[in-house]
């Protein structure tokens, strides 16, 4: 087994270092990190296809399979990732806000790393690059423990952006890799408190529920996307289509893509086989099995009887599941009552009708005529994101390089005493 306690202490001694770099020093070996990537592309691809070929040999789909593929136009993304990280502003050491008190004294409250970062991930390499990178911006060390789906694929990048560092006379314990994809490596990860700071799992429910409820140390939950478009009585019907389409076939394997789609009563009629037909003529190559409640399934040709865990299952694949609503008020229900707190849209002209939306559902991404598969921290502006929290304390939605800090308070006397 990994000898976790090794990494753990040389983890936090590079930790401290770390904290320590300049922004100029950071993004100096980030932009190495970058270069290092499109260099070693063949290398990279070599180690992926090992991984793609256990998987086929496993009998994984091919959406998930697609989760797992690195291709040369992927790499060139994952670097433009870690290039992006460089230009934006580093948080480390900036002062939010500073004032005195009745004593006089000058108080300040300044952005510092959390420490180590412990990560677990499922299938998809560029999570290994998109959490280095943010880590060692905010000047935290980190500790990946990829899913052995795609260990050879993790394992050498990892190497890549640690013999980076280390050609670069800087520490590589800064980012470090588990080698051990067993269940008892995973848990012992959750347990250890004296090295870890934080730890943030991405993957499917099963992987975020067995953290929640196994680690000790503090976890900053990234949720599965049970995510849902309702179509208001007063939609464009058109735009809706659109909409629904790319939320769900354009990469159906990733957490902001939809699974269900809610549609008013007084445009069911006419919306859905305008959907059914634009998706067999635009998503003919792979099609979507439609799930449907009673009143859908009567305005659709080919559908199957949705059940109650259809509304409940993050399918990632392309199945979509269809219920006709009464009313706004019925579809908020239904989004708040299944939905797993990450994104949300409504498509609609009636403005009063997406403020209600807006205000009334519980979820870190609400949108209003626009597709759920924006919710990404790279779209948002925030270069690679760390995941999309879906819980309420510390982070929520994409998380970038500001929530990956904390902060210390900075105070500045004249010889005060407490009387």
């Amino acid at each position: 087994m990994t000898d976790l306690i090794t990494l753990g202490q040389q983890a936090k001694a590079s930790s401290h270092e770390l904290a320590l770099l300049s922004t100029l020093e950071k993004n100096h070996l980030l932009t190495k990190m970058a270069e290092a990537l499109i260099a070693n592309t063949t290398e990279i691809l070599q180690e992926n296809q090992k991984d793609l070929s256990q998987a086929a040999d496993n009998g994984i789909s091919e959406t998930m399979q697609d989760r797992l593929r690195l291709t040369s136009q992927r790499i060139t993304e994952m670097a433009d990732g870690i290039r992006q990280v460089v230009t934006l502003d580093d948080p480390i050491g900036a002062v939010d806000k500073m004032w005195r008190n009745a004593d006089n004294l000058l108080i300040g409250k300044q952005r510092v790393p959390l420490g180590v970062i412990g990560i677990i991930y499922e299938s998809r390499p560029n999570v290994t690059t998109d959490a280095a990178s943010l880590c060692f911006k905010t000047g935290n060390a980190v500790i990946l423990r990829g899913g052995k789906e795609a260990f050879h694929s993790n394992q050498i990048l990892v190497k890549i952006l640690q013999d980076t560092l280390a050609e670069n006379n800087a520490n590589p314990h800064a980012i470090q890799f588990v080698d051990d994809t067993s269940r008892e490596t995973a848990t012992a990860l959750m347990k250890l408190n004296d090295y870890l700071d934080v730890l943030i799992p991405r993957g499917g429910a099963g992987l975020i529920q067995r953290v929640k409820t196994t680690a000790t140390v503090p976890v900053i939950e990234t949720g599965t996307g049970n995510n849902h478009v309702y179509v208001d009585k007063d939609a464009d019907l058109e735009m809706a289509v659109k909409i629904v389409v790319n939320a769900k076939v354009q990469r159906p394997s990733v957490c902001n893509s939809i699974e269900t789609i809610l549609v008013h009563q007084d445009v069911a009629e006419i919306f859905l086989p305008q959907l059914e037909a634009y998706l067999k003529e635009h998503a003919a190559e792979t099609p979507v099995e439609l799930r449907a409640d009673q009143t859908a399934a009567g305005f659709l040709s080919e559908t199957t009887p949705a059940t109650e865990s259809d509304w409940q299952t993050e399918f990632l694949d392309y199945i979509l599941a269809i219920k006709v609503v009464d009313s706004l008020e019925a579809a908020i229900i239904h989004i708040n009552r299944y939905n797993t707190k990450h994104s949300e849209a409504i498509v609609t002209k009636d403005y009063h009708a997406s403020q209600k939306f807006l205000n009334e559902v519980d979820a870190a991404a609400v949108y209003v005529n626009a597709s759920t598969r924006f919710t990404d921290g790279f779209v948002f502006g925030f270069g690679a994101e760390i995941g999309i929290s879906t819980q309420k304390l510390h982070a929520r939605g994409p998380m970038g390089l500001h929530e990956l800090t904390s902060i210390k308070y900075i105070i500045y006397g004249e010889g005060q005493i407490r009387e």
